[in-house]
């Protein structure tokens, strides 16, 4: 296959890789000559390693570079089968984009975005050939994560989902298919695993690294605010602001003001020196380090009970078969289990006991128990 890709940053490059190796002739596109430059650099580089690391042959180092062409306009594009988009987040700048591509491509080649969270239909709504769009979701460093969500769009052609989903297989990587619906799977599941840890903090119930603490133990590789300062709050802050303000303020999905104010002081998390953790050593504050062992399990219980329904409502809703939510969970965010097999594990009656207890609580329809979760019990 010839596949475009627009877009030479970390993304566009890290996907340029995982297709190249899958034997593809890929064109990095990018007006932008220094990124450019830098993104070929990086994958000279990145084989070179590879190579040297004794995971490819010097044959394949030469091959898999020399299958990548870097381009600065779209005319190389004309016989291109697919054309996937990682540029900025702004969906008017990719309306924009997937129109003047059209102009260039042939009416057969499939048009893909690689958006985390906007909406394929909108996007697709640009085109002139709508049902040929579709979404295309990689999880960053692409080459090492597994999951690609591929989200059709009301317009997409009925057929082209499980054509793309077996391209995707034959790039090494596990697709999902979910609806296109804010977040998709993984960014509208996963956002309890922050939010309630941040509703605990803004409640003083505990401090961070008891929260973090809480979670490592049940099996999660990094805690919810050690996470977020390791993703920035630029980018996380505005995924669970963006998801909140698509599903019409489902409280449900309610940023915390304590997030926005760290990423309105610039303390962007690890990259910026500081988030909810300092990580300049001189200033580390040692007693906001000190874990409360006493609050553990009810912290863990009530971030997973969260996380569990979510998944379920996600079921309910139709967002994604199970298979695709349990795969989406484990290999999208590296969750120690799936959460619909943790709900099992737990127990139904268990997890519904629990959240009916916050919603008693708060009398907050953040709380609200998924139907799923009640049939389930009842049968």
């Amino acid at each position: 296959m010839k596949i475009g890709i627009i877009g030479s940053g970390a993304m566009g490059t890290g996907i340029a890789q995982v297709l190249s190796m899958a034997s593809n002739q890929v064109v990095l596109i990018d007006s932008n000559a220094l990124a450019l430059e830098k993104a070929q650099n990086n994958l000279k580089n990145t084989f070179s390693k590879l190579k040297e690391k004794g995971k490819i042959s010097a044959q394949d180092e030469q091959r898999f570079y020399q299958q990548i062409t870097f381009e600065s306009d779209y005319q190389s594009l004309q016989d291109a089968d697919l054309i996937i988009e990682a540029i900025i987040e702004d969906i008017q700048v990719k309306k924009k984009l997937f129109k003047e591509l059209e102009s260039w491509v042939s009416d057969s080649c499939i048009l893909a975005t690689n958006t985390s969270s906007l909406s394929i239909a909108s996007i697709a709504a640009a085109c002139n050939l709508p049902e040929r769009f579709i979404g295309i979701h990689f999880f960053n460093p692409a080459p090492l994560m597994a999951l690609v969500e591929i989200i059709p769009a009301v317009q997409t052609d009925a057929q082209l989902a499980n054509k793309v989903k077996n391209w995707v297989s034959t790039w090494g990587k596990l697709p999902v298919i979910t609806k296109d619906t804010p977040g998709f799977i993984v960014n509208r599941v996963a956002r309890p695993f922050y939010s309630e840890a941040l509703r605990l903090l803004d409640e003083s119930y505990a401090n961070c690294a008891t929260i973090d603490a809480a979670m490592t133990q049940v099996g999660f590789k990094m805690g919810p605010f050690t996470l977020m300062d390791f993703i920035g709050h630029d980018v996380n802050y505005l995924v669970t602001e963006s998801v909140y303000q698509a599903l019409y303020y489902d409280p449900r999905f309610k940023p915390s003001l304590s997030q926005k104010r760290l990423l309105e002081a610039g303390y962007l998390g690890k990259k910026s020196g500081r988030g909810f953790y300092r990580y300049n050593l001189e200033n580390t504050d040692p007693e906001s380090n000190a874990i409360d062992h006493s609050k553990l399990e009810y912290i863990a219980n009530r971030i997973l009970a969260m996380l569990i329904n979510e998944a379920a409502d996600a079921l309910f809703l139709n967002i994604a078969t199970k298979e695709d939510l349990e795969l989406a969970m484990t290999k999208g965010v590296n969750y120690p289990k799936g959460l619909m097999a943790w709900g099992e594990e737990i127990g139904w009656q268990q997890v519904a006991h629990t959240l009916d207890q916050l919603y008693h609580y708060y009398h907050e329809d953040r709380y609200r128990l998924s139907p799923w979760i009640r049939n389930k019990i009842a049968n």
